[in-house]
């Protein structure tokens, strides 16, 4: 056992503990410094052992990425991020600032009557109703999000004057509507005549299942494998966004999963799960089944995989794995993505099944890329 040390140059007091048989009343000259430097020694190999007998690893806090100043970057999930990303983009090639660029950004699938599974013409839940969630996060760590949002076609934008204008993080449902309406937007049927067709139809099954990579597929009910409610119905577009000045921003926004339950929340709206932006490392959003996502709190997970030195990719591919082996089985038959954007411009993605896309769009380069996946 330890001696208690309370003098530089003498010890003269003994554990009650310690094995040694000495006469407190005397006192010993001791080496003191050379005593202290073992127990120094020793403490640190036992509560070492303890943190590794219990599966825990310490590390060293990483330093701050060096950030990518003045080449500025947008991704975003899905084909259609190229026409969001080509939005944000006239905004950071004009040394605009990422948040603006991210919610001009994402307003371009929100307002697009075509993607069913964002903004106005997203497709219903159950009852017929198109609620809507949003969320976006700037480089101070200030956020804003909107769930089960009725009648207003830019979600996106309400997120932000949450953030701005607000002493809260979210509003949902009718307070939600109630706050928009209040800041001048607009209440507006979001139920488009073809997605409202689309719901109908659905009706007469009434089967409900989450369809794989649904972002990317036009629906067809003579064709099961992309008739809403087969096999993968999820529903989001992330955005994440890096400005001249260096700064990090992200957003994201979607109308959920078609025919959910009334009241459902996925993970787009929820800052960790469905975005994450820390501006001394990087930023990450999900796409897929959000409920899978929120289980690991996953955009957060891929920026602490980044702060422990992954690339993107890799920290991305260490979320799609979290998931995986929970459930493997589960795992065959659901899709979940996850896009990374670090501070020094570079970025990565990995997702569960084959089909998840995302767009790029820097100085030199404007393209479409297919994510690696965990199933082939």
């Amino acid at each position: 056992m330890f001696r208690d040390i309370h003098d530089v140059g003498m010890c003269s007091t003994i554990s009650p503990f310690s094995p040694y048989k000495i006469n407190t009343a005397e006192t010993i000259p001791l080496n003191c410094t050379k005593i202290r430097s073992q127990m120094f020694n020793r403490r640190k190999f036992l509560g070492s052992s303890v943190l590794a007998s219990a599966g825990l690893v310490l590390r060293t806090p990483a330093m701050a990425i060096p950030s990518s100043v003045g080449n500025p970057i947008v991704i975003s999930t899905w084909d259609f991020g190229k026409a969001a990303n080509e939005a944000a983009w006239k905004i950071l090639s004009s040394n605009g600032k990422a948040l603006d660029a991210v919610e001009a950004g994402v307003m371009v699938p929100e307002a697009d009557p075509d993607n069913h599974s964002v903004g106005y013409g997203g497709l219903p839940d159950r009852d017929g109703h198109v609620t809507l969630d949003a969320c976006i996060m700037d480089e101070n760590s200030n956020c804003g999000s909107v769930m089960c949002l009725e009648f207003i076609i830019h979600p996106i934008s309400v997120a932000r004057l949450v953030m701005e204008k607000t002493p809260h993080v979210v509003l949902s449902g009718e307070g939600a509507l109630q706050f928009a309406l209040a800041n001048g937007f607009k209440k507006e049927n979001l139920l488009t005549p073809e997605s409202e067709k689309i719901w109908k139809e659905w009706l007469q099954n009434s089967k409900y299942e989450p369809v794989i990579n649904i972002e990317n597929k036009k629906y067809s009910f003579n064709d099961q494998k992309l008739a809403p409610g087969s096999a993968s119905n999820h529903d989001t577009i992330g955005m994440l966004a890096l400005d001249s000045r260096g700064d990090l921003c992200g957003a994201c926004t979607t109308s959920g999963m078609a025919f959910k339950m009334r009241g459902r929340v996925g993970d787009s709206p929820i800052i960790g799960a469905g975005l994450f932006v820390d501006n001394e490392i990087g930023s990450a959003t999900s796409t897929g089944v959000g409920e899978e996502v929120i289980r690991i709190v996953g955009s957060h997970l891929v920026v602490e995989y980044m702060r422990q030195g992954l690339s993107p990719r890799e920290a991305c591919r260490k979320a799609v794995e979290r998931i995986v082996k929970r459930n493997p089985a589960k795992a065959k038959d659901l899709q979940v993505g996850f896009l990374a954007l670090k501070k020094d411009g570079s970025f990565g993605a990995f997702c569960i099944q084959k089909g998840f896309t995302y767009a790029v769009r820097t100085r030199s380069e404007e393209k479409i890329y297919e994510s690696e996946s965990w199933f082939s």
